[in-house]
């Protein structure tokens, strides 16, 4: 683990500027289970179009709980290297892979940053590089999203999330983050708010619809294995924090000779889906 990373996130997280999102997936361990690892590996094999990863390799970059890389594991991927700045995450990944695949020799997991271009280009190249919902967390979205298209082997694909731009609402969501994480008055007087709110929301949302509202955890769970309540920490503490147009993405890897092969967009707040294959011929499973 470098030292140097660990300092600086710590400094960042006592000075506000960032969520410390490691500790909210140390907590989220509690609660997996094997229905919500067969949620992400449908939610891999369904976005990125493949049934399994045998003989492909698999980036995850800023692997948080490490859910998603067990489930490239679990789907027969011949090498998975994890990484995240976030201390508390690289240790979350270990604490997977002891679980799950102990023995395993080709499951690798460091602590690393999306913005370290020389960390990024001696990783080499893969058939798949994921990163949900993690580069727009990075304080530099761009440079985080240049970096990411770098490992993407010839006819690989990149699988990414990243926050829908919202115009003003979204400068208000910042506004509530930066509450969060200035203070413990702050963070309970945030949480004290608005996750009762958006409980009531969707209650009554599901009322609405004709929904069975005690039906709503279950139903979010089977989206991609997650935690309703420990997304809803992510989102309300999550800095640094960006926003792009789903175009912008687009365009973006398009300049970079990337083609959109699958796209999942959302109403609302929440991450648009994006996955990307680079120019040349994804090469057939070993």
């Amino acid at each position: 683990m470098d030292s140097t990373q660990s300092t600086t996130h710590a400094s960042d997280v006592a000075r506000g500027d960032r969520f410390e999102f490691g500790k909210n997936w140390t907590r989220f361990l509690t609660v997996l289970d094997d229905e919500r690892i067969d949620e992400a590996c449908k939610s891999l094999r369904r976005m990125l179009g493949l049934e399994s990863l045998a003989g492909r390799s698999f980036l995850d970059i800023g692997c948080g709980s490490g859910l998603f890389s067990l489930a490239a594991m679990r789907l027969g991927a011949d090498r998975v290297l994890s990484f995240d700045y976030d201390p508390h995450s690289v240790a979350c990944a270990g604490e997977l892979k002891r679980r799950y695949f102990s023995a395993a020799d080709n499951w690798i997991i460091e602590q690393g940053s999306a913005l370290d271009d020389e960390y990024l280009e001696r990783l080499g190249a893969f058939d798949v590089v994921y990163s949900w919902g993690v580069l727009h967390h990075t304080g530099e979205m761009w440079h985080a999203l240049a970096n990411a298209a770098g490992p993407v082997a010839p006819g690989g694909r990149l699988f990414i999330a990243i926050y829908r731009d919202q115009g003003w609402l979204s400068s208000f969501w910042l506004g509530i983050k930066k509450l969060y994480n200035g203070s413990a008055a702050g963070r309970a007087l945030v949480l004290g708010t608005f996750v009762p709110y958006v409980w009531v929301q969707g209650f009554l949302g599901d009322v609405v619809r004709g929904r069975n509202p005690f039906t709503r955890s279950k139903r979010y769970k089977s989206s991609r294995g997650m935690s309703r309540i420990h997304d809803w920490v992510d989102w309300l503490g999550g800095l640094p924090f960006e926003v792009a147009s789903a175009q912008a993405i687009v365009s973006f890897f398009q300049q970079r000779r990337f083609r959109l092969e699958n796209l999942g967009l959302v109403d609302g707040h929440g991450c648009n889906e994006f996955v990307f294959s680079r120019s040349g011929t994804m090469p057939p499973p070993s």
